[in-house]
């Protein structure tokens, strides 16, 4: 846009609460996080998106004064990671994959401890815990011990916690893992919520296509310890282009079915017993393919056509497919 141009870009990096430059952070020999530059602006909802071992804890560590970078710098809302850490922590609400949650406390008592540690004066507190264990949907859970509560709800719990200080920005790291279907959705409700009434900058760590999607403005993509594509999840898509085709076939007609399907677009990684192609000219061609494959002889068990997803850009720019990239 033609306005683009003419902004004032010294306002523009005033909005910019989270920023890393060649961050690194290596293990011994290991290279967990391998230079990445990123930024996330006020009130955004950034989806940091990743297979397991991917980089992303170890990122959210080191933006959060958990663990010294090796290499490279960050700022949270204009301190420096290292240098003012005390100032990060200020600002900043967290939430761990692996929080450490006392099971013989009660959530109310978790709550008003997690008061107390960052200096809330007790009459604050009082209203304060509450309504967040109510936000959240834990009010008729408050007095029990934690060692009763569920996975969801001990994540909506942390959720709680990492709240109680009212921090402008908010790191999740795998919010979601391990939930059932109904927990999660409750969580990404909440999560949408505290972006769109409180203003709220999240930091969204995770593997789960649909969370990514459902949730972010924008997303980078990291894979062993760099990042290989960033941008808006419709952007992302757009540059991945045709729709993918993917065929389940017996395992004898495989190299059949690779050959054929060859004329029809370009091969994208699919698991076994499957062939996955971008599709030239998307549904209109599902037509021709399916009779060149029963004109080779090849007898196909399921056939489906995607729109452009997550998974193909993150296929497209690794090779593979990120479901299972774990194994």
């Amino acid at each position: 846009m033609s306005g683009s141009a003419t902004s004032d870009p010294g306002a523009e990096s005033a909005d910019i609460v989270i920023e890393a430059s060649n961050l690194a952070r290596t293990f011994g020999d290991v290279v967990a996080v391998d230079g990445i530059d990123l930024s996330v602006t006020r009130g955004e909802v950034f989806g940091f998106l990743g297979p397991n071992g991917a980089g992303k804890s170890t990122t959210v560590r080191m933006l959060t004064t958990l663990l010294r970078p090796t290499g490279g710098s960050a700022r949270i809302g204009g301190h420096d990671v290292l240098g003012a850490a005390a100032a990060v922590r200020r600002i900043i609400g967290v939430a761990l994959q692996d929080a450490a949650i006392d099971p013989l406390m009660t959530g109310s008592e978790l709550m008003r401890l997690q008061a107390v540690l960052h200096g809330i004066p007790r009459s604050e507190s009082r209203r304060r815990c509450p309504e967040l264990l109510e936000r959240v949907g834990l009010s008729g859970a408050a007095d029990r011990r934690v060692a009763t509560y569920s996975g969801g709800m001990r994540r909506r719990l942390d959720l709680a916690l990492s709240l109680v200080h009212e921090p402008s920005i908010l790191f999740l790291d795998e919010p979601s893992a391990g939930l059932d279907p109904t927990s999660r959705l409750a969580l990404w409700e909440e999560v949408r919520r505290l972006n769109q009434e409180l203003g709220t900058t999240v930091f969204l760590t995770t593997q789960y296509l649909e969370e990514a999607d459902e949730l972010a403005g924008r997303i980078a993509i990291i894979d062993r310890g760099r990042l290989v594509r960033e941008g808006s999840p419709e952007a992302l898509k757009a540059t991945v282009g045709s729709p993918t085709l993917r065929v389940d076939v017996d395992p004898v007609f495989l190299e059949a079915t690779r050959k054929v399907l060859a004329g029809f677009g370009p091969g994208r990684p699919a698991r076994e017993g499957r062939v996955a192609v971008g599709l030239d000219g998307g549904a209109a061609r599902v037509t021709e393919v399916v009779r060149a494959l029963d004109d080779a002889g090849i007898s196909v068990s399921h056939l489906e056509l995607d729109a452009p997803s997550l998974d193909d850009v993150f296929a497209d720019a690794t090779g593979r497919r990120l479901e299972g990239a774990a194994e």
